[in-house]
């Protein structure tokens, strides 16, 4: 049975394409720009619960291979819970990333062609100002920065969207982002990242 579920917090995404990922206003019609899109997702959980199960203080990760324009499918995907993570709260949290506990993630059980598995790892999720960081060791380093806007203390948002992850994207660029996993080598430092504020509820 699936349980009601919700994760309230932010996540950072960094991906091999080299502007802005077009994904977010396309909806996913407009192929990645150099054609296929790789990339990494980190998410923190300030506040979540999966049935009666505590996500809250929980981070994890998602590995993203897509062959080509993001709304064909055929993804290839893998996810890391947190090694904080209860029997119970790694089960939900397999759930909920896989697209299964339907709702905000549903889309991901019709886009993942073949998920690579689920791992309890070590997940670091990191604010220092404006700037993320996200480590799983050997496997994930990332450090994300905001593109600054024209007003001095903001930077540049896209607001009201219909993308599945969230509304409003903070436009980013990757200073760090290394992937050593699923025999991935990618190295996407200076290239496209977002961050947003995740309210994702289901089923």
């Amino acid at each position: 049975m699936i349980e009601p579920w919700h994760l309230k917090g932010e996540l950072m995404l960094s991906c091999s394409c080299d502007v802005f990922c077009p994904c977010v206003i396309s909806l996913g019609k407009h192929p990645p720009t150099e054609g296929t899109c790789q990339g990494w997702a980190g998410i923190r959980i300030d506040d979540g619960k999966y049935g009666g199960t505590d996500l809250s203080g929980l981070n994890a990760g998602l590995l993203l291979d897509i062959p080509g324009p993001m709304g064909r499918g055929n993804w290839k995907a893998a996810a890391y819970i947190d090694e904080r993570a209860s029997e119970e709260a790694m089960n939900g949290l397999s759930t909920i990333l896989s697209g299964s506990a339907r709702g905000s993630t549903g889309v991901l059980s019709i886009l993942v062609g073949e998920f690579l598995g689920v791992y309890q790892v070590p997940v670091d999720y990191e604010n220092d100002g404006d700037i993320r960081r996200f480590n799983i060791p050997r496997t994930i380093t990332g450090e994300i920065r905001p593109i600054p806007g024209g007003d001095e203390d903001g930077n540049v948002v896209i607001t009201n969207s219909q993308y599945w992850i969230a509304s409003d994207i903070t436009v980013a660029r990757a200073e760090v982002s290394r992937v050593r996993a699923e025999s991935c080598i990618w190295d996407f430092a200076g290239k496209s990242a977002e961050i947003c504020q995740l309210d994702w509820a289901g089923p």
